[in-house]
Protein backbone atom coordinates (compact mmCIF):
# COMPACT_ATOMS: atom_id res chain seq x y z
CA UNK A 1 0.00 0.00 0.00
CA UNK A 2 1.21 3.45 -0.97
CA UNK A 3 1.32 5.82 2.11
CA UNK A 4 0.95 9.71 1.15
CA UNK A 5 2.81 12.04 2.68
CA UNK A 6 -0.04 13.95 4.05
CA UNK A 7 -0.61 10.27 5.74
CA UNK A 8 2.74 10.19 7.29
CA UNK A 9 2.43 14.04 9.22
CA UNK A 10 -1.29 12.65 10.27
CA UNK A 11 0.46 9.47 11.66
CA UNK A 12 3.17 11.38 13.21
CA UNK A 13 0.39 13.43 14.71
CA UNK A 14 -1.67 11.24 16.20
CA UNK A 15 1.99 9.12 17.88
CA UNK A 16 2.45 12.30 19.44
CA UNK A 17 -0.75 12.25 21.07
CA UNK A 18 -0.08 8.59 22.11
CA UNK A 19 3.21 9.48 23.34
CA UNK A 20 1.71 12.31 25.68
CA UNK A 21 2.39 12.52 29.14
CA UNK A 22 0.14 14.10 31.34
CA UNK A 23 1.44 15.08 35.02
CA UNK A 24 -2.31 15.75 36.48
CA UNK A 25 -5.94 15.34 34.66
CA UNK A 26 -7.10 18.33 33.77
CA UNK A 27 -9.79 19.46 36.51
CA UNK A 28 -13.35 20.95 35.66
CA UNK A 29 -12.63 24.38 37.33
CA UNK A 30 -9.37 25.41 36.66
CA UNK A 31 -7.50 25.37 32.72
CA UNK A 32 -4.99 23.45 32.30
CA UNK A 33 -1.40 24.69 31.08
CA UNK A 34 -0.23 22.32 28.55
CA UNK A 35 3.51 21.88 27.51
CA UNK A 36 4.38 19.90 24.37
CA UNK A 37 8.09 18.77 24.12
CA UNK A 38 9.31 18.15 20.32
CA UNK A 39 12.51 16.90 19.72
CA UNK A 40 14.44 13.61 18.37
CA UNK A 41 13.27 10.40 20.03
CA UNK A 42 14.95 7.87 17.97
CA UNK A 43 17.77 9.84 15.22
CA UNK A 44 20.78 11.47 15.58
CA UNK A 45 19.68 14.28 18.00
CA UNK A 46 17.93 11.93 20.70
CA UNK A 47 20.84 12.52 23.61
CA UNK A 48 20.93 16.44 23.07
CA UNK A 49 17.14 16.67 23.47
CA UNK A 50 14.72 13.42 23.35
CA UNK A 51 12.94 12.27 27.03
CA UNK A 52 15.77 14.02 29.52
CA UNK A 53 14.25 17.69 27.75
CA UNK A 54 10.71 16.00 28.85
CA UNK A 55 12.01 15.27 32.54
CA UNK A 56 13.92 18.40 32.85
CA UNK A 57 10.44 20.30 31.88
CA UNK A 58 8.81 18.03 34.57
CA UNK A 59 10.93 19.08 36.98
CA UNK A 60 10.57 22.84 35.98
CA UNK A 61 7.10 22.04 36.94
CA UNK A 62 7.62 20.41 39.97
CA UNK A 63 10.36 23.41 41.27
CA UNK A 64 7.32 25.92 40.70
CA UNK A 65 4.67 23.86 42.82
CA UNK A 66 2.22 23.92 40.34
CA UNK A 67 0.06 21.91 41.99
CA UNK A 68 0.13 23.75 45.28
CA UNK A 69 -0.61 26.55 43.41
CA UNK A 70 -3.60 25.85 41.93
CA UNK A 71 -2.20 25.13 38.64
CA UNK A 72 -2.85 21.93 36.13
CA UNK A 73 0.12 21.00 34.00
CA UNK A 74 0.07 18.57 31.44
CA UNK A 75 3.37 17.72 28.98
CA UNK A 76 2.55 15.94 25.57
CA UNK A 77 6.01 14.68 24.34
CA UNK A 78 6.28 13.79 20.10
CA UNK A 79 9.35 12.95 17.69
CA UNK A 80 9.70 15.59 15.12
CA UNK A 81 11.94 13.17 12.88
CA UNK A 82 14.23 16.13 11.72
CA UNK A 83 11.27 16.72 9.05
CA UNK A 84 10.27 20.34 9.39
CA UNK A 85 6.88 19.40 7.66
CA UNK A 86 6.43 16.80 10.38
CA UNK A 87 7.18 18.97 12.52
CA UNK A 88 4.80 21.70 11.88
CA UNK A 89 2.11 19.20 11.48
CA UNK A 90 2.37 18.20 14.92
CA UNK A 91 2.48 21.42 16.15
CA UNK A 92 -0.52 22.91 14.18
CA UNK A 93 -2.49 19.47 15.70
CA UNK A 94 -1.17 20.36 19.28
CA UNK A 95 -2.11 23.84 18.72
CA UNK A 96 -5.79 23.34 17.11
CA UNK A 97 -6.56 20.25 18.97
CA UNK A 98 -4.61 19.51 21.66
CA UNK A 99 -4.70 22.25 23.81
CA UNK A 100 -1.22 23.01 23.73
CA UNK A 101 -0.69 25.85 24.92
CA UNK A 102 4.01 26.29 24.72
CA UNK A 103 6.35 24.40 22.35
CA UNK A 104 9.65 23.33 23.74
CA UNK A 105 12.85 22.00 23.24
CA UNK A 106 13.03 21.02 19.05
CA UNK A 107 16.77 20.29 17.72
CA UNK A 108 16.94 21.04 14.41
CA UNK A 109 16.66 24.08 12.70
CA UNK A 110 14.78 23.67 9.86
CA UNK A 111 12.13 22.18 12.07
CA UNK A 112 12.08 25.19 14.89
CA UNK A 113 11.66 27.34 11.64
CA UNK A 114 8.91 25.89 10.36
CA UNK A 115 7.25 25.83 14.14
CA UNK A 116 7.92 29.03 14.81
CA UNK A 117 5.24 29.98 11.51
CA UNK A 118 3.32 28.01 13.39
CA UNK A 119 3.03 29.79 16.53
CA UNK A 120 2.84 33.18 15.08
CA UNK A 121 -0.08 31.64 13.11
CA UNK A 122 -1.91 30.53 15.64
CA UNK A 123 -0.63 33.02 18.30
CA UNK A 124 0.87 30.23 20.69
CA UNK A 125 4.01 30.48 22.52
CA UNK A 126 7.38 28.88 21.58
CA UNK A 127 10.36 28.54 23.47
CA UNK A 128 12.99 26.47 21.74
CA UNK A 129 16.37 25.86 23.47
CA UNK A 130 17.92 23.35 21.18
CA UNK A 131 17.88 24.74 17.64
CA UNK A 132 21.12 26.40 16.57
CA UNK A 133 20.11 29.18 13.38
CA UNK A 134 20.32 32.62 14.98
CA UNK A 135 17.79 33.75 12.35
CA UNK A 136 15.02 32.86 14.85
CA UNK A 137 15.92 36.21 16.34
CA UNK A 138 17.05 37.77 13.35
CA UNK A 139 15.54 38.42 9.64
CA UNK A 140 12.64 35.44 10.77
CA UNK A 141 12.16 36.65 14.26
CA UNK A 142 8.60 36.72 15.65
CA UNK A 143 6.53 38.02 18.63
CA UNK A 144 5.80 34.46 19.71
CA UNK A 145 8.94 33.08 19.68
CA UNK A 146 11.55 33.03 22.79
CA UNK A 147 14.96 31.43 21.82
CA UNK A 148 16.57 30.40 24.67
CA UNK A 149 19.91 28.73 25.50
CA UNK A 150 22.48 29.11 22.68
CA UNK A 151 22.38 29.95 18.79
CA UNK A 152 25.11 29.94 16.21
CA UNK A 153 26.29 33.55 16.61
CA UNK A 154 27.46 32.99 20.41
CA UNK A 155 28.74 28.93 19.33
CA UNK A 156 30.88 30.96 16.50
CA UNK A 157 31.95 33.93 18.83
CA UNK A 158 33.03 31.76 21.31
CA UNK A 159 35.00 28.96 19.63
CA UNK A 160 36.16 30.79 16.39
CA UNK A 161 37.53 33.49 18.37
CA UNK A 162 39.55 31.49 20.43
CA UNK A 163 40.66 29.17 18.11
CA UNK A 164 41.92 32.16 15.49
CA UNK A 165 43.80 33.66 18.44
CA UNK A 166 45.66 30.55 19.14
CA UNK A 167 46.68 29.93 15.76
CA UNK A 168 43.96 28.23 13.53
CA UNK A 169 44.03 30.74 11.08
CA UNK A 170 42.95 28.76 7.63
CA UNK A 171 39.48 26.79 7.93
CA UNK A 172 38.00 23.66 6.57
CA UNK A 173 34.22 23.26 7.18
CA UNK A 174 32.38 19.85 7.03
CA UNK A 175 28.58 20.93 7.03
CA UNK A 176 25.27 19.21 8.07
CA UNK A 177 23.21 20.51 4.53
CA UNK A 178 20.61 22.33 6.69
CA UNK A 179 19.67 25.38 7.97
CA UNK A 180 21.60 24.66 11.07
CA UNK A 181 24.81 23.67 9.45
CA UNK A 182 24.55 26.66 6.89
CA UNK A 183 23.83 28.83 9.45
CA UNK A 184 26.77 27.78 12.12
CA UNK A 185 29.43 27.88 9.00
CA UNK A 186 28.12 31.69 8.07
CA UNK A 187 28.43 32.93 11.61
CA UNK A 188 31.93 31.02 12.28
CA UNK A 189 33.08 32.15 8.95
CA UNK A 190 32.71 35.69 9.24
CA UNK A 191 34.47 35.39 12.59
CA UNK A 192 36.97 33.55 11.27
CA UNK A 193 37.67 36.03 8.31
CA UNK A 194 37.48 39.02 10.80
CA UNK A 195 40.05 38.31 12.93
CA UNK A 196 42.40 37.68 9.78
CA UNK A 197 41.82 34.19 9.08
CA UNK A 198 40.63 32.41 5.68
CA UNK A 199 38.34 29.69 4.85
CA UNK A 200 39.59 27.39 2.73
CA UNK A 201 36.37 25.63 1.57
CA UNK A 202 33.62 23.20 2.94
CA UNK A 203 31.97 20.36 2.24
CA UNK A 204 28.02 19.29 3.19
CA UNK A 205 26.74 16.49 3.33
CA UNK A 206 23.36 15.26 3.33
CA UNK A 207 21.48 15.53 6.48
CA UNK A 208 19.78 13.02 7.96
CA UNK A 209 20.97 10.00 6.65
CA UNK A 210 24.89 10.13 6.73
CA UNK A 211 27.05 7.81 8.70
CA UNK A 212 30.85 7.73 6.87
CA UNK A 213 32.56 10.80 6.73
CA UNK A 214 35.59 9.43 4.93
CA UNK A 215 35.22 11.35 1.70
CA UNK A 216 34.81 14.36 3.74
CA UNK A 217 37.20 14.11 5.90
CA UNK A 218 39.94 13.25 2.94
CA UNK A 219 38.85 16.50 1.35
CA UNK A 220 39.60 18.32 4.85
CA UNK A 221 42.92 16.77 5.21
CA UNK A 222 43.84 17.88 1.73
CA UNK A 223 42.84 21.19 1.45
CA UNK A 224 45.76 22.67 3.79
CA UNK A 225 43.55 23.91 6.83
CA UNK A 226 45.09 24.10 10.10
CA UNK A 227 41.74 23.80 11.53
CA UNK A 228 38.55 21.42 10.53
CA UNK A 229 35.72 22.63 11.86
CA UNK A 230 32.31 20.43 12.15
CA UNK A 231 29.02 22.55 11.60
CA UNK A 232 26.91 19.84 12.91
CA UNK A 233 25.52 18.21 16.34
CA UNK A 234 24.65 14.92 17.81
CA UNK A 235 25.52 11.54 16.87
CA UNK A 236 27.23 13.36 13.82
CA UNK A 237 29.55 15.08 15.14
CA UNK A 238 30.38 11.75 17.50
CA UNK A 239 30.44 9.86 14.29
CA UNK A 240 33.01 12.36 12.21
CA UNK A 241 34.97 13.56 15.12
CA UNK A 242 35.58 9.65 15.52
CA UNK A 243 36.56 8.68 12.19
CA UNK A 244 38.94 12.08 12.13
CA UNK A 245 40.75 10.38 14.82
CA UNK A 246 41.27 7.06 13.52
CA UNK A 247 42.03 8.85 9.86
CA UNK A 248 44.52 10.16 11.72
CA UNK A 249 43.79 14.37 11.12
CA UNK A 250 46.75 16.35 12.48
CA UNK A 251 44.73 19.63 12.15
CA UNK A 252 43.30 20.87 14.98
CA UNK A 253 39.68 19.67 15.48
CA UNK A 254 36.90 21.93 15.86
CA UNK A 255 33.70 20.95 16.55
CA UNK A 256 31.51 24.00 17.11
CA UNK A 257 28.40 22.39 18.78
CA UNK A 258 29.28 19.31 21.06
CA UNK A 259 27.68 18.71 24.06
CA UNK A 260 28.70 17.13 27.12
CA UNK A 261 26.36 13.74 25.53
CA UNK A 262 28.62 13.61 22.76
CA UNK A 263 31.86 13.65 25.14
CA UNK A 264 29.98 11.00 26.99
CA UNK A 265 29.48 9.40 23.79
CA UNK A 266 33.09 9.55 22.45
CA UNK A 267 35.27 8.83 25.92
CA UNK A 268 37.66 11.45 27.11
CA UNK A 269 40.27 9.11 25.21
CA UNK A 270 38.78 10.51 21.89
CA UNK A 271 37.65 13.78 22.79
CA UNK A 272 40.29 15.29 25.10
CA UNK A 273 41.75 18.69 24.14
CA UNK A 274 38.44 19.80 22.31
CA UNK A 275 37.93 23.26 22.48
CA UNK A 276 34.25 23.82 23.14
CA UNK A 277 31.33 26.26 23.93
CA UNK A 278 28.28 26.14 25.88
CA UNK A 279 25.98 28.24 28.15
CA UNK A 280 25.65 25.53 30.69
CA UNK A 281 27.80 22.89 32.62
CA UNK A 282 26.29 20.75 35.39
CA UNK A 283 29.41 21.33 37.17
CA UNK A 284 30.02 24.58 36.85
CA UNK A 285 28.78 26.26 40.30
CA UNK A 286 26.63 25.08 43.01
CA UNK A 287 23.26 26.43 41.40
CA UNK A 288 23.63 24.00 38.52
CA UNK A 289 24.97 20.63 40.42
CA UNK A 290 22.00 21.89 42.56
CA UNK A 291 19.40 21.46 39.61
CA UNK A 292 21.97 18.40 38.36
CA UNK A 293 21.40 16.25 41.12
CA UNK A 294 17.46 16.68 41.29
CA UNK A 295 17.47 15.88 37.54
CA UNK A 296 19.79 12.90 38.83
CA UNK A 297 17.32 11.52 41.02
CA UNK A 298 14.07 11.88 37.71
CA UNK A 299 16.54 10.34 35.53
CA UNK A 300 19.54 8.92 36.37
CA UNK A 301 23.47 7.99 34.63
CA UNK A 302 22.83 10.96 32.56
CA UNK A 303 23.60 14.31 32.65
CA UNK A 304 21.85 17.38 30.81
CA UNK A 305 23.27 19.70 28.19
CA UNK A 306 22.68 23.11 27.63
CA UNK A 307 19.42 22.51 25.46
CA UNK A 308 17.64 19.94 28.03
CA UNK A 309 18.23 23.04 30.91
CA UNK A 310 16.59 25.60 28.55
CA UNK A 311 13.29 23.50 28.56
CA UNK A 312 13.60 23.74 32.54
CA UNK A 313 14.32 27.41 32.46
CA UNK A 314 11.89 28.11 29.58
CA UNK A 315 9.63 25.68 30.87
CA UNK A 316 9.92 27.59 34.44
CA UNK A 317 9.67 31.32 32.89
CA UNK A 318 6.54 30.76 31.84
CA UNK A 319 4.86 29.41 34.66
CA UNK A 320 5.90 32.79 36.53
CA UNK A 321 4.15 34.82 34.08
CA UNK A 322 1.53 32.64 33.48
CA UNK A 323 0.70 33.20 37.41
CA UNK A 324 1.49 36.63 37.57
CA UNK A 325 -0.63 36.84 34.30
CA UNK A 326 -3.82 34.35 35.23
CA UNK A 327 -3.54 31.10 33.70
CA UNK A 328 -6.86 31.69 31.25
CA UNK A 329 -5.34 35.13 30.46
CA UNK A 330 -1.90 33.52 29.09
CA UNK A 331 -3.32 30.41 27.34
CA UNK A 332 -5.57 33.29 25.06
CA UNK A 333 -2.99 35.35 23.45
CA UNK A 334 0.80 34.00 22.98
CA UNK A 335 2.04 37.20 22.04
CA UNK A 336 1.16 38.62 25.06
CA UNK A 337 2.80 36.55 27.03
CA UNK A 338 5.77 36.19 25.41
CA UNK A 339 5.65 40.36 25.53
CA UNK A 340 5.54 39.77 29.61
CA UNK A 341 7.88 37.29 29.87
CA UNK A 342 10.51 39.89 27.64
CA UNK A 343 9.57 42.39 30.46
CA UNK A 344 10.45 40.02 33.52
CA UNK A 345 13.94 39.34 34.64
CA UNK A 346 14.95 35.52 34.86
CA UNK A 347 16.60 33.80 37.51
CA UNK A 348 17.05 29.83 37.88
CA UNK A 349 19.70 27.57 38.44
CA UNK A 350 20.30 26.61 35.29
CA UNK A 351 21.74 29.95 33.94
CA UNK A 352 21.45 32.13 36.82
CA UNK A 353 19.64 36.06 36.05
CA UNK A 354 19.28 36.99 32.36
CA UNK A 355 16.83 39.13 30.43
CA UNK A 356 14.97 38.55 27.42
CA UNK A 357 15.11 40.82 24.52
CA UNK A 358 12.92 42.28 22.36
CA UNK A 359 14.04 40.22 19.48
CA UNK A 360 13.18 37.40 21.60
CA UNK A 361 16.76 36.10 22.45
CA UNK A 362 17.45 35.07 26.16
CA UNK A 363 20.20 36.57 27.29
CA UNK A 364 22.96 35.24 29.67
CA UNK A 365 26.67 34.19 29.98
CA UNK A 366 28.56 31.73 27.76
CA UNK A 367 31.36 29.44 28.65
CA UNK A 368 34.64 28.44 26.68
CA UNK A 369 35.42 24.53 27.51
CA UNK A 370 38.01 22.33 27.07
CA UNK A 371 37.91 18.76 27.14
CA UNK A 372 40.18 17.02 30.08
CA UNK A 373 42.11 14.15 29.59
CA UNK A 374 41.11 11.13 30.77
CA UNK A 375 43.71 11.38 34.21
CA UNK A 376 42.13 14.27 35.14
CA UNK A 377 38.47 13.33 35.65
CA UNK A 378 37.70 12.50 38.81
CA UNK A 379 33.81 11.62 38.94
CA UNK A 380 31.14 10.24 36.03
CA UNK A 381 30.93 13.20 33.99
CA UNK A 382 33.84 15.39 35.34
CA UNK A 383 34.91 16.51 31.47
CA UNK A 384 35.50 20.16 30.95
CA UNK A 385 37.79 22.55 32.52
CA UNK A 386 36.89 26.49 32.20
CA UNK A 387 38.77 28.15 30.40
CA UNK A 388 36.80 31.48 29.84
CA UNK A 389 33.36 33.03 30.76
CA UNK A 390 32.00 35.27 27.88
CA UNK A 391 29.74 37.97 29.77
CA UNK A 392 26.03 38.10 28.99
CA UNK A 393 26.02 41.48 27.35
CA UNK A 394 28.48 40.20 24.98
CA UNK A 395 27.69 36.55 24.59
CA UNK A 396 24.93 37.12 21.60
CA UNK A 397 24.62 38.93 18.61
CA UNK A 398 24.08 42.49 18.96
CA UNK A 399 20.92 43.53 19.14
CA UNK A 400 21.26 46.26 16.18
CA UNK A 401 22.69 43.88 14.01
CA UNK A 402 20.38 40.69 13.12
CA UNK A 403 18.10 42.62 11.37
CA UNK A 404 14.54 41.53 13.65
CA UNK A 405 11.79 43.40 12.66
CA UNK A 406 10.73 43.77 16.38
CA UNK A 407 13.46 46.12 16.92
CA UNK A 408 12.76 49.65 17.32
CA UNK A 409 15.38 51.55 15.51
Amino acid sequence: MNVTRRELIAAAAQAAVAASVPLRRAGAQAPVIRFGVLNDLSGPYKDIGGPLSAAATRLAISDFGAAAKGMTVEILTADHQNKPDVGAGIARQWFDRDGVDVILDVPNSGVALAVAGVAKEKNKVFLPSNPGTSDLTGKLCNANTIHWAYDTWMLAHATGSALVRNGGNAWYFITADYAFGHALQRDTSEFVTGAGGKVLGAARYPFPGTSDFSGFLLQAQSSGANVVAFANAGADTINSIKQAKEFGLKQTLAGLLVFISDVHSMGLETAQGLVISSSFYWDLNDRTRAFSQRLWAMAPNVRAGMGQAGCYSAALAYLKVAQAMGVAAAKQDGAATVARMKAMPIDDDCFGTGTIREDGRKIHPAYLFQVKKPAESRQPWDYYTLRATIPADEAFRPLKDGGCPLVKS
